[in-house]
């Protein structure tokens, strides 16, 4: 990331680096519906099921020659662990998910 340079007295001054240090944190992606993972079907759920459950991805992609949609959202401190959610779904030739990945690293996400 490139800040913005000031002279003062003499001296640069990235100001972009300075507010992030002063704040502490950065984030990335958009938040989505983790609550809505579970209705993910492997075959089943078409790409305007996923759209309706999490809206447009924030990222897409190809892997392995198969479409991917990126739902996530990364939160980062110098102060305190990462909070990072995303969900990678992989589609198949006719549009329905052939697989999925879903990560977390908030606690409330964890299953048993």
């Amino acid at each position: 990331m490139q800040g913005l340079a000031v002279m003062r007295n003499g001296k640069k001054i990235l100001v972009g680096g300075l507010i992030l240090l002063l704040a502490g944190c950065a984030s990335a992606g958009r938040h989505f519906n983790v609550g809505e993972v579970h209705q993910v079907g492997i075959g089943k759920t078409s790409k305007g099921d996923v759209m309706a459950l999490f809206g447009p991805p924030w990222r897409t992609g190809i892997e392995d020659g198969r479409e991917t949609w990126t739902y996530g959202h990364y939160k980062y401190s110098m102060f305190s662990d990462a909070k990072t959610r995303d969900l990678v779904l992989r589609f198949d030739p006719s549009g329905k998910v052939a697989s999925y990945t879903f990560n977390s690293t908030y606690p409330e996400d964890r299953r048993p």
